[in-house]
């Protein structure tokens, strides 16, 4: 209405005498016209890809099984009595055994796959040891089909090849970079105009603009940093072979290699739904087609209690997250780590648990370093200010104790004193990018009574790190106050508000 009105209230040219049948448009007119007309067609593409139906298998949910094949791992990274930085790694570890297990197929889906840093960082080069771990198990079993789903970022957004990419292609494994243009958009109002007026021109060519992710990476051109502004990924982070299947917090990625992560693992008939998800992200970029699981007449289900499990990608993972935390009851403990904590309704659940007598206890990244780079606190400082506000102090929230690492957790635990346990985790971090159908995304729900192993082990994570068990891995809430998380909050929720936001 406020483009029609400074419109109509633009002078006409004067038409004399002239009939109306007769009347010539003035320039004014056309250019009028014309700049409505562009403002309907961008509104337009602004609507249909915030709104368009999703591909075929994305956002996923899979039926229900019990399985006695489920673990957790996790990584820690927190100061020593020396004030030396501890490494305590489970993670890598256990996904470079799962390669040496395989023997049918492997199918790898990861964000970050690749060795780029800042200048003068020195950081262990897992990326080049799983792309020579994988080459090498290829040269013993030629037969295995091995395939890698990443995210265009590793290409610098079509800028460059990546090394360890192209010596996988070499080795004869298939490397897929996802396409997620048909994904919906997370930053429509830029997308808008990225969809209409840059994406024709693709990315490729002589990268002149330095890489801001990482110095010692290559170049990027201004069209790649257009891409790049869309703020869309394949974030998924799973390893997946004929006998299991990880699900990460965790990116094989050299600047990565030390944050703080967890991961769950699966083995059984949840592996089929793995493989059908993965299925569908590797079908956004042209007709491939995944192993398919068969389970092994030997196979055997391994002894000891059972676990309920679910494999979640996308918005099926925000639809369990409401759900566990609305039916977390008076007496029982929620415990959440995470990187990101950003997404409203998720807060309101989280301020209604705490008014039910739930014991509501997060432990968050203080949101103080990404790579080696300072950042700002957003959007976990802001979202802690808010929910002590808003739950009148009920909530109790320790910041994890970074270093030049990030606690990279992504991680729901409801510990229920007479009932299963719940827990959600994997890639997904809480914010609307993450849950709400955007990005690429991936998780397990298991339920497990409390004297199973998994539920001990979750279990046992959290209080040790919130009681400082062995060493400060926890900080009280007050060593991030400041005086300026008012306007942080302001900055929080207008890049909410518009989408403009990197959480």
């Amino acid at each position: 209405m406020i483009l029609f009105s400074l419109f109509n209230n633009l002078p006409e040219a004067s038409a004399g005498a002239q009939p109306a049948h007769t009347r010539r448009r003035s320039p004014r007119f056309w250019v009028k016209t014309a700049v409505l007309l562009l403002f309907a067609w961008l509104l337009a593409v602004l609507v249909y890809h915030t709104q368009k139906p999703l591909p075929d298998g994305i956002s996923y949910e899979s039926p229900l099984y019990q399985s006695t094949e489920v673990a957790f791992w996790h990584d820690l990274t927190y100061p020593g009595p020396d004030g030396q930085a501890v490494h305590e790694q489970q993670i890598y570890d256990r996904m470079h055994e799962i390669i040496d297990e395989s023997r049918q197929f492997l199918v790898i889906d990861m964000f970050l796959f690749n060795d780029y840093t800042h200048k003068d960082q020195s950081f262990p080069q897992v990326s080049r040891e799983m792309t020579d771990h994988l080459i090498s198990h290829k040269s013993k079993h030629p037969e295995m089909d091995m395939f890698l789903i990443t995210d265009e970022v590793n290409t610098n957004y079509g800028s460059s090849k990546n090394p360890l990419l192209e010596d996988l292609k070499q080795a004869g494994i298939t490397v897929i970079i996802t396409n997620v243009e048909p994904l919906r958009d997370s930053t429509p109002i830029y997308s808008a105009f990225w969809r209409t007026f840059i994406q024709w021109f693709g990315q490729a060519g002589e990268g002149q603009v330095p890489n801001l992710m990482a110095e010692e990476a290559p170049d990027m051109t201004v069209r790649s940093y257009m891409k790049l502004l869309n703020v869309k990924a394949n974030h998924r982070k799973v390893i997946v072979s004929e006998r299991t299947a990880l699900v990460s917090s965790a990116n094989v990625h050299a600047a990565s290699a030390y944050h703080s992560n967890i991961a769950f693992e699966a083995g059984g008939e949840v592996i089929r739904d793995v493989l059908a998800a993965e299925q569908a992200a590797a079908s956004l970029s042209g007709p491939y087609t995944l192993p398919v699981y068969t389970p092994s007449e030997e196979t055997q289900p391994a002894p000891g209690l059972s676990a309920d499990i679910r494999y979640l990608t996308e918005g099926k993972v925000y639809k369990y997250v409401l759900k566990a935390i609305e039916e977390a009851e008076a007496g029982d403990t929620l415990w959440m780590g995470m990187f990101y904590l950003a997404e409203g309704e998720v807060m309101d659940e989280l301020v209604a648990a705490s008014q039910r007598g739930v014991q509501v206890r997060l432990i968050l990244d203080p949101n103080q370093n990404a790579f080696g780079r300072d950042k700002i606190g957003i959007p976990n400082r802001p979202a802690a200010a808010e929910l002590k506000e808003r739950s009148g102090n009920s909530i109790d929230i320790r910041w994890y104790n970074t270093g030049e690492e990030q606690y990279h957790t992504k991680l729901l635990f409801i510990s229920k004193p007479s009932k299963p346990s719940i827990m959600i985790g994997g890639s997904t971090n809480f914010t609307p990018r993450n849950l709400k159908d955007y990005n690429l995304e991936n998780n397990f729900w298991l339920s497990a009574e409390k004297e199973h192993e998994v539920t001990k082990q979750v279990n046992d994570y959290f209080n040790r790190l919130w009681n400082n068990v062995d060493a400060e891995y926890t900080l009280e809430l007050s060593a991030y106050e400041e005086d300026t998380v008012w306007l942080k909050s302001v900055a929080f929720r207008i890049q909410k508000l518009l989408g403009f936001t990197t959480f």
